[in-house]
């Protein structure tokens, strides 16, 4: 069985295809939402999901999140002693999620759709094929996150013909694909984005207003528990804005309190720049599709920071209607993804689904344009795939060397739509050794190919003696060869994911830990008496009084988040 994974910033989520519909799996917790936060305990068993979430706070050097924005480079993460590359920390979320899967189907589970977002570079997407590898999965495809939620959606269409956009703006990145539903050919039209704009980025936003209102030293911005309390209340707060017209932001730092009020009309002004970065990737698609807003039937939300009142607003403006909601945005791409799983186990209730996909960028290499006056301007980029192309594609063009002397070329090979090569992503560079003769003999053909998965293959073929050089990508430190996974898989290996039989009481542990360092005086050593007396519960694994007193302790942890603080009647663990 194939299972769907979105691997996302902020949350992570797992979905198998079940004979008629997809379905998505809870993880040890029950909830489907599993925080893509990773940390080590003091015995580096690693801890992930919401516990890793809430140690963000108490233990941020042993504690990381947003990591896969960081994907395909050689940023390495310390937690503890130990350093990690972005993919190895995928890798442990993939496998939590593995052991979710296989604890709730009763059978290992080996084969993964992963989702990635449109506008994923090729090293970044090598890189969440190695996570997968890393996790001990096998990963059957990469799906373009827009195109994911997009299947999800046609499903219910199949028998329509519609036109639709879908909107994907998630914790790190922002996708938008054009669409066009056909009896039953569901084709990606034109994709475009930008993989730095998210809902961690509004949150940047809100960090930088609070510093700014409270006149807060830069300073703090080094104190890791300070940011990181302070990150957290103004996630809540931005939450909280989604079911109520106000919040505050409430925070004690050396015996001073610091305050921030927000409505949605401040979270507007605040966000004004990052709103107006979400109009220009929707333009290039909609432009590259050949369509007018007025011409989509439907515009689709997709992505969890597209709860925000403040983006659906704005995406009501640019369209002039309110976008489809009907959807799950959290969920909508986990979904798409196991609907892609069903189709590649070729079920029988999809048989009349087909699926197409474009190249979200161009992708090319660096030449030198000869002047009128017989000298060259170095350093453009020029295209062999346009962006937007239908995938898989295969293109080649015949390059020449600039001098008769010239023993060698080396083809700097980017993506991108800048016009100089230096401004677009630079993807590695392969180096092709040119036999004697004159000028005009000693031509290269360069085929660039890109397959279903997004993933870019280079030829070069010499004309003259029909020698074929493949692309080894060399000087780009985000990606790992196949002795570099194998390495760290070993070493992965020997990591253990605290058992799920015991993440229930060690995500309240940590959630207690969390809100002891956020209160005071009296308050705080309540609650300190109230985490040891559980820890005490714990280690006596007497599972009676465990059973007993958990939910005392999670309810009492409950009213304490509620900021209902130690009321009298709140019940104590016996």
């Amino acid at each position: 069985m194939i299972v769907g994974i979105d691997l996302g910033t902020t949350n992570s989520l797992i979905a198998v295809w079940e004979g008629v519909a997809p379905r998505l799996i809870p993880n040890g917790l029950g909830e489907v939402l599993t925080p893509s936060c990773v940390s080590l305990d003091k015995d580096d068993t690693v801890i992930v999901g919401r516990a890793a979430r809430d140690r963000l706070q108490t233990h941020p050097e042993r504690t990381a999140a947003v990591f896969k924005r960081h994907m395909g480079s050689d940023r390495m993460i310390r937690l503890g002693k130990r350093d990690f590359r972005a993919e190895e920390l995928s890798a442990l979320i993939l496998r939590s999620l593995k052991e979710d899967a296989e604890a709730a189907l009763g059978h290992p589970v080996t084969e993964a759709i992963i989702t990635v977002p449109a506008y994923f570079s090729d090293a970044q997407r090598k890189a969440t094929r190695a996570a997968g590898q890393l996790a001990g999965l096998r990963v059957e495809r990469l799906l373009n996150e827009p195109t994911a939620a997009a299947l999800t959606y046609g499903i219910h269409l199949r028998d329509q013909e519609s036109k639709f956009l879908v909107f994907d703006l998630g914790g790190g990145t922002f996708d938008v694909s054009v669409l066009d539903l056909f009896e039953g050919v569901m084709e990606v039209r034109a994709s475009a984005g930008d993989n730095f704009l998210g809902g961690e980025d509004f949150l940047d936003c809100l960090i930088e207003q609070f510093f700014e209102q409270n006149k807060l030293p830069a300073r703090l911005k080094k104190d890791a528990k300070f940011m990181q309390r302070l990150t957290a209340q103004c996630e809540i707060a931005k939450r909280r804005l989604s079911d109520s017209p106000q919040a505050s932001i409430r925070l004690s730092h050396d015996k001073a309190e610091y305050a921030m009020d927000l409505d949605e009309p401040a979270l507007e002004r605040y966000c004004a720049p990052l709103l107006a970065r979400l109009r220009d990737p929707v333009e290039q698609a909609l432009r590259d599709a050949n369509l007018a807003a007025a011409e989509l039937d439907s515009i689709v939300l997709a992505g969890g920071a597209t709860r925000m009142p403040v983006v659906r607003r704005m995406v009501a403006r640019m369209f002039g209607r309110t976008p489809a909601s009907d959807i799950n945005p959290d969920e909508v791409v986990a979904l798409g993804a196991a609907v892609q799983a069903g189709l590649k186990m070729k079920d029988a209730a999809l048989d009349e689904i087909m699926m197409t996909d474009v190249s979200p960028y161009s992708l090319g290499i660096e030449v030198s344009k000869q002047l009128a006056d017989g000298s060259y301007s170095r350093g453009h980029f020029d295209s062999i795939i346009e962006r937007n192309s239908a995938i898989p594609v295969s293109r080649v063009k015949c390059y020449f060397p600039l001098g008769e002397q010239q023993s060698y070329i080396d083809l700097a090979i980017f993506q991108g739509e800048a016009r100089m090569a230096n401004d677009n992503i630079s993807l590695g560079v392969l180096r092709i050794p040119l036999p004697g003769g004159p000028q005009h003999q000693r031509g290269v053909d360069v085929r660039f190919t890109y397959d279903i998965n997004g993933l870019l293959q280079v030829e070069a073929t010499i004309l003259k003696t029909q020698e074929t050089h493949a692309l080894l990508i060399e000087g780009n430190a985000g990606v790992l060869s196949d002795t570099d996974i194998a390495a760290r898989f070993e070493q992965l290996s020997d990591l253990k994911i605290h058992p799920r039989d015991r993440l229930e009481y060690r995500t309240l542990l940590a959630r207690g830990e969390r809100l002891y360092q956020e209160l005071r005086g009296r308050e705080r050593e309540w609650l300190g008496q109230q985490v040891l007396l559980f820890e005490r519960l714990l280690d006596s694994q007497d599972m009676r009084l465990i059973q007993k007193n958990r939910s005392a302790f999670e309810e009492m942890l409950n009213e304490v988040e509620r900021q209902d603080f130690l009321n009298p009647a709140t019940e104590s663990i016996q």
